[in-house]
């Protein structure tokens, strides 16, 4: 794409990926951070209750910055506010309220992946709806898997460093050196904005969602996909 992404979608025709992309982009993170929300609320902090993130606001989750980094860039992040002191666990409850929300993403993957196969194996609307549907839920399943794999790196301050850090001592130590913490952040930007290293992956998902679609499909007894 050589201009603004929406804009050089909305020219190619790419109408549905353009919307899809969009909610799925928006929607994906606010449940993601109503998983992590919600795992502390059950861990006994009700931090996420009292600074009222627990809703569907995007705006809440996201925050406009966020926001308007999506509309140009098409990145995007959010934050849920917690109080790792007061979980029932101690750190345990820190890991398990980390994992939460990579885990709110994979059901979505997984809900999605189902939702493809039964508009295949059962949609009736006619093109294009069917293959809008159907490119619908597969943005959906991708992006939820791709959203899962990023936030599990081992780099903070992704979930995936909260993991570790609240599994094993020698890893809470060692995240919890500033150092750590900057190079975390650059190598975050680095993969966030290199092709090189993301479209293998996107590659990769996509062709995994493709094959559990047909899957799905075939236990769900609809025809052959091609």
């Amino acid at each position: 794409m050589s201009g603004w992404w929406i804009a050089d979608l909305w020219q190619q025709g790419e109408s549905a990926l353009l919307v899809s992309w969009l909610f799925w982009v928006i929607a994906s993170i606010v449940l993601h951070e109503l998983g992590h929300g919600y795992a502390a609320l059950w861990q006994g902090d009700t931090t996420p209750r009292d600074s009222g993130h627990i809703t569907v606001n995007p705006i809440v989750h996201m925050g406009w910055f966020s926001l308007i980094a999506l509309l140009m860039l098409g990145i995007a992040w959010g934050l849920m506010p917690v109080n790792p002191s007061r979980f029932r666990r101690g750190r345990f409850g820190w890991a398990l309220v980390a994992a939460a929300g990579p885990a709110v993403n994979l059901l979505l993957s997984a809900v999605c992946v189902i939702g493809c196969a039964l508009v295949h194996s059962f949609g009736a609307f006619g093109q294009p709806l069917q293959r809008n549907l159907t490119e619908f839920c597969f943005v959906g399943a991708w992006l939820n898997l791709y959203l899962m794999c990023f936030n599990l790196l081992p780099m903070p301050p992704l979930d995936g460093s909260v993991i570790l850090a609240g599994l094993f001592a020698p890893a809470r130590r060692f995240y919890e050196q500033p150092a750590v913490q900057q190079f975390g952040l650059i190598i975050l930007f680095v993969t966030l904005f290199s092709g090189g290293l993301t479209q293998p992956l996107v590659r990769a998902l996509q062709d995994g969602v493709a094959t559990g679609v047909v899957f799905a499909s075939g236990l769900l007894g609809g025809p052959p996909i091609a």
